[in-house]
């Protein structure tokens, strides 16, 4: 199934993106660093946050098809950038807290799950995508 999105440059550095089947929308801007004002996330964040978000997204799918939900987990990203020519994400580390213990029968799946979500396989494997699972319950 194909999705459409279409990106407007509105000036500015400043992008704004319409997804074809809600028509929602969202602007990115240039981080500061790359001379923009880093007023929205920039296109690179947005990989950072389509990381973090699938491995949510996936989880709770297989969760709910177990007949319980994750509310209240909680997922982090943090996005590095080479310091070398071409610019580029680097590292992308994921602390992803589930609100259930460690004990859970469900571990393992739910973990598995994460790791096999469409966006990590399709990050560039020469990026580092380290995860660490924090099981609170």
């Amino acid at each position: 199934m194909a999705v459409s999105i279409t990106v407007d440059y509105e000036g500015g550095l400043r992008c704004r993106a319409t997804h074809g089947p809600s028509q929602n929308q969202f602007v990115t801007d240039a981080p500061v660093d790359n001379h923009g004002k880093g007023e929205s996330f920039s296109p690179t964040d947005l990989v950072a946050t389509a990381l973090a978000t699938c491995m949510a997204t996936v989880m709770n799918i297989k969760a709910q098809q177990k007949g319980y939900d994750l509310v209240g987990m909680k997922v982090s990203v943090e996005k590095h950038m080479s310091e070398d020519s071409p610019r580029r994400i680097v590292r992308l580390p994921i602390v992803i807290e589930i609100p259930f213990p460690e004990s859970h029968p469900d571990r393992k799946i739910l973990e598995a799950t994460a790791l096999a979500c469409p966006v990590h396989h399709s990050v560039h494997p020469d990026i580092d995508k380290p995860v660490s699972f924090v099981w609170n319950g």
